[in-house]
């Protein structure tokens, strides 16, 4: 399939005024691309897109889809709270470059089905129907999209492509997968099981603090290496762990702070902050697995 692999829920480093920092963004994309990341899955959760200003999301999307210069697909999450607001964030990936776009359901207001597909077609329309994803992320949105949900998504928008899969129905997966789509798995802790059902790849948040740990799970799966494979998820999920036992989004971006020497700076308010001696416990936990390079 066009759409495959390792696919890192990217951040947004910003300073201290919450603005974009392109220069450390650039080096974090180059950086997963030299790990293995086939793309990026751009101002999604990880990203903090619900809390970043719009005009910053369509930078960071343009600078994404520049820095990778086609050596990783991008697909730009637009998903916001109106359809118009959506629909600019739209037009501005599209312009930019970006492979695909893709969007999360409508949200706060619960829809129905016949709301989600006119939001989602009025998305990808402005896009200029270039391929569209979709997020199921029910945590957060409310809202569960089933196969046959998907299926009737599918019919309506013929452009769409896939889905980010964060759901908590893991048995939906092989669902997604009949549906003859890029369907990723978007839990980092199962992306071995899922490409057992077929599943594309992984989209998530761990992947962009230590890319190489899931390229060396697709790498050997593709090459029929299952018992390299399991030691490798094994390795991805201890990782994986210790960043969700503190706040995901602050300790990614302190992990990438302490591998590049760069600044991420801090999540925005009101997602939790870590303080000094958090930080500096994550580090030394993480260290201690010994399994990735700190510069």
């Amino acid at each position: 399939m066009e759409f495959e692999g390792v696919y890192p829920a990217i951040i947004t480093p910003l300073d201290n005024k919450n603005k974009f920092n392109e220069e450390a963004f650039r080096k974090i994309v180059e950086f997963n691309i030299n790990s293995g990341a086939h793309g990026f899955w751009v101002s999604g959760g990880t990203g903090e897109s619900v809390y970043v200003d719009q005009s910053e999301i369509k930078k960071v999307i343009k600078s994404s889809v520049d820095q990778s210069e086609n050596r990783a697909k991008i697909i730009a999450h637009v998903g916001a709270i109106t359809t118009h607001k959506a629909q600019v964030l739209a037009e501005s990936a599209a312009n930019s470059g970006a492979h695909a776009i893709c969007a999360v359901p409508p949200f706060f207001y619960k829809p129905n089905i016949d709301t989600i597909i006119n939001h989602y077609k009025a998305i990808s329309e402005a896009a200029g129907n270039i391929p569209f994803f979709v997020y199921n992320l029910p945590q957060s949105t409310g809202t569960e999209i089933t196969p046959q949900i998907m299926k009737e998504i599918m019919t309506a928008i013929p452009n769409t492509a896939g889905l980010k899969h964060s759901g908590p129905a893991f048995t939906d997966l092989k669902g997604f997968v009949d549906l003859n789509i890029s369907c990723f798995i978007g839990n980092a802790n199962l992306m071995l099981p899922a490409l057992t059902l077929g599943a594309s790849g992984c989209i998530d948040g761990p992947l962009n603090a230590a890319p190489e740990l899931w390229s060396d799970i697709w790498e050997t799966f593709k090459n029929n290496e299952f018992n390299k494979s399991m030691i490798a998820q094994d390795k991805a999920i201890k990782f994986s762990n210790i960043i969700r036992d503190f706040d995901m989004h602050a300790s990614i971006k302190e992990i990438i702070s302490k591998r590049l020497n760069i600044n991420c700076g801090n999540p925005i308010m009101p997602l939790p902050q870590l303080n000094n001696d958090e930080k500096s416990k994550l580090i030394t936990d993480v260290k201690k697995l010994n399994l990735i390079d700190f510069n």
